[in-house]
């Protein structure tokens, strides 16, 4: 399972360096913990696992920016492959996604974008994404690739956990 979502990220990653056009890896934050703050809370010991894991799947794909919103859950994601890469997040509140969107489509390099169950579906499609996206509450591994050509590509992978 692993050497296919491998695979399938370095096919996009090939198709994206073949057509000149950036690469953004679109992501949920890992799972929360249920415990403490529940408007804004950590991730679970399950989260922090998913989350070393898309770092080690993502090392190596020239990320060149991380996206977060203000949310320790999408930090907490991203933070073990900013911290491997040496890049810094860069915050984004979670309701200006129109304007992360237009960062987006200027960005040069890859990006990886770390969102939220309800801000995720309306970003694929403001990047292009022809069909409708829909994110369950327990979803967790939803890894998306988006090739930013004209017309932009997006592929829907599922990733492993640390479960």
């Amino acid at each position: 399972m692993k050497k296919l979502v491998l695979v399938s990220i370095f096919s996009a990653l090939l198709l994206s360096f073949a057509s000149g056009q950036s690469t953004v890896f679109v992501v949920r934050h890992a799972e929360k913990a249920t415990d403490g703050d529940a408007k804004d809370p950590n991730l679970s010991e399950v989260g922090r696992a998913r989350a070393e894991s898309l770092a080690a799947m993502l090392k190596d794909a020239n990320i060149t920016s991380i996206y977060a919103t203000e949310f320790k859950r999408t930090q907490e994601t991203g933070d073990p492959l900013a911290k491997l890469i040496r890049l810094p997040l860069t915050i984004v509140p979670a309701k200006e996604t129109q304007s992360l969107v237009a960062k987006l489509k200027s960005v040069e390099g890859n990006a990886l974008v770390i969102g939220h169950s309800n801000t995720i579906p309306e970003m694929l499609q403001s990047l292009g994404a022809r069909d409708s996206i829909t994110i369950e509450d327990a979803d967790y591994d939803n890894l998306f690739v988006v090739t930013l050509a004209s017309p932009a590509r997006v592929i829907r992978l599922h990733f492993p956990g640390g479960n």
